[in-house]
């Protein structure tokens, strides 16, 4: 029988454990003299918890068609559909390789690698990240300013690989599934544009080289994140060949490489002129060619691993104000959501968005300055309001976001007596 409350028998246990039963808590009794402690049944709970949790990866039968990538990619991001579908293809063309790859006498696919062209805060860290929650594959996500070549202070490009086993928990069969996204890949160009460096270059075209064999497939040594290195320490051995490879960048500058090309071909150089004022930084870049990335100082094997180039262009105003309002995670809904747990009704007026929109175009941040705008606009607001005695709503509107108004409060009946 288990002991009663109070007593302790020195000789009585956690099976499981082994911590007796004075420094447990709480000891449950089983059949056999078995016994299991409290902190042991949590851990078994957290266990059992993360393995419900935890959903399956794309089969190989469910591979996703280019309309429901798409489609997916629809609730969260605003606009970009030419990059929405060349991404969506390109998804659906390289877990089509891996699921019949097996096929004997088949053609064998090439891996389609995807590099994201377009301005600061189009979305293009976000398409990556919510193609890897829409397929449930492990994802990783990489800062190309960090890396350097193997030996020099900085991160080696193994760290990316070893961050993406974490993320697969270790599992190695998980991660050669999985999208790994380098974004920033602008900044590792050749200093001397198109022209080889006369110096050893350990940031820019040295990254790039170390890039080709993982990018290309190859087997990675990597320690397991949380590991000591020592000289007896185990490597896991990665193999990339199937995990696929999302770059991105702003490419600074190219649009000018694009003009001078484009304006080449034009009859003459007021027609040159009149070309750069009817076209958008995003038309121009869609442009672009294999060429373009070379002078603008992509060495030629790393564009030859990027067979598949998505342009993104900037948001609009009215891009802008659906961007706030239309996706799952809005920011004018996640708003909402606080002070809806604060017991107050907030609304965003119309002309309030626009003045956020226009703003933003101003700031020339796309829509990674929409949350800046609104912390600048919401912090007294969210300070003071939701705490007001008897506060029923707050309306937002474009004197509050210009910097010279006050939200419109409603009390409930009560404070108005």
């Amino acid at each position: 029988m288990p002991p009663r409350n109070g007593e302790h028998n020195s000789r009585i246990g956690c099976s499981f454990c082994g911590k007796p039963q004075r420094e447990a808590r709480k000891l449950i009794a089983g059949q056999s003299s078995v016994y299991i402690c409290d902190q042991c049944v949590r851990l078994c709970n957290e266990i059992i918890s993360e393995e419900r949790d935890r959903e399956p990866e794309v089969e190989p039968a469910k591979v996703p068609t280019p309309e429901e990538v798409k489609n997916f990619l629809d609730q969260y991001i605003i606009g970009q559909d030419l990059a929405k579908k060349v991404i969506s293809v390109a998804v659906y063309n390289h877990y089509k390789r891996l699921a019949n790859r097996q096929e004997t006498g088949a053609v064998e696919l090439a891996k389609s690698n995807v590099l994201l062209l377009g301005p600061t805060g189009c979305g293009k860290t976000l398409m990556a990240q919510t193609l890897a929650r829409f397929l449930k594959v492990p994802f990783a996500m990489a800062d190309a300013t960090t890396l350097t070549e193997a030996g020099y202070v900085g991160e080696d490009v193994e760290n990316i690989v070893q961050a993406l086993l974490a993320n697969a928990d270790n599992d190695v069969e998980r991660a050669q599934r999985g999208i790994v996204f380098i974004d920033e890949i602008d900044k590792i160009a050749r200093k001397s544009g198109h022209a080889p460096s006369a110096s050893r270059d350990v940031s820019g075209e040295g990254v790039q080289q170390a890039l080709l064999k993982i990018i290309e497939g190859a087997k990675a040594n990597v320690i397991p994140r949380g590991a000591r290195r020592h000289y007896q320490q185990e490597y896991i051995q990665v193999d990339t060949t199937d995990i696929l490879f999302i770059c991105g960048g702003t490419f600074h500058g190219l649009d000018q490489i694009i003009r001078r090309r484009v304006g080449e071909k034009a009859l003459g150089f007021g027609a040159r002129l009149n070309r750069r004022e009817e076209h958008s930084l995003g038309e121009i870049l869609a442009r672009v060619e294999p060429g373009d990335l070379l002078e603008f100082g992509m060495i030629p094997e790393f564009v030859g691993r990027m067979p598949v180039i998505a342009t993104m262009s900037e948001l609009t105003r009215d891009e802008l104000v659906s961007a706030m309002t239309g996706p799952r995670n809005a920011l004018v809904r996640q708003y909402t959501k606080l002070f809806e747990l604060e017991g107050v009704k907030l609304r965003f007026s119309d002309d309030a968005l626009h003045a956020v929109a226009d703003e933003s175009l101003r700031r020339k941040g796309g829509a990674r300055s929409l949350r800046t705008i609104l912390e600048e606009c919401m912090l007294d607001i969210m300070y003071e309001v939701p705490y007001l005695p008897d506060i029923y709503s707050c309306t937002i509107t474009r004197e509050v976001i210009e910097g010279w108004g006050k939200p419109e409060l409603r009390f409930s009946e009560k404070k108005l007596a």
